[in-house]
């Protein structure tokens, strides 16, 4: 009886690191990410902001990020730093005016949209919002297991590692 008592009490632990994943709600927070004048218009900005769901063993992890583009006046747009072909992160080159992925030669853009490469679909966007002279995003949580449709806000967890591709040619089994 007490071996089963102990058995319990080491398993309950475990059990909610395994099933938090599934019960979790996806919160669907503001995060400030700069003032208006932070963003310049007609360019574009890494802004960090903290995760809607962070750990409380994440550290640094609990943070994210999203490219902020200001248009003119108060039209900001904000998309996410992740390649929507298996979510490599994402880069802003100002001189060619184009979001790359480094991994697999994605390119986008600047409204999001396709340029070259693998990616199946436009950059995915945060909805962001202006209020009090303070630019926000909405940060979305973890997303649930079978993953719900949030193809408007933030990518699918990555299906493969973020790995170059080899430019070597296949091999042939037996070489």
């Amino acid at each position: 009886m007490l071996g089963a008592a102990i058995g319990t009490a080491l398993a309950v632990p475990w059990l909610a690191v395994f099933l938090n994943p599934i019960q979790r709600r996806d919160p669907e927070l503001w995060r400030e990410v700069g003032s208006v004048d932070d963003f310049p218009v007609g360019e574009t900005i890494q802004a960090t902001y903290v995760d809607a769901q962070p750990l409380p063993w994440a550290g640094f992890a609990a943070r994210s990020a999203a490219w902020v583009r200001r248009g003119a006046d108060d039209a900001f747009v904000a998309f996410t730093s992740y390649c929507t072909h298996v979510g490599c992160p994402i880069r802003w080159e100002p001189g060619a005016e184009l979001f790359l992925c480094p991994c697999h030669g994605g390119a986008f853009y600047p409204d999001g949209s396709v340029a070259a490469g693998p990616p199946p679909r436009p950059l995915d966007r945060h909805p962001i919002r202006v209020r009090n002279g303070i630019v926000e995003i909405q940060a979305l949580g973890v997303p649930p297991p079978g993953g719900a449709d949030r193809s408007a806000r933030l990518p699918a967890a990555p299906d493969a590692p973020c790995l170059p591709q080899s430019t070597s040619p296949p091999r042939l089994a037996g070489e």
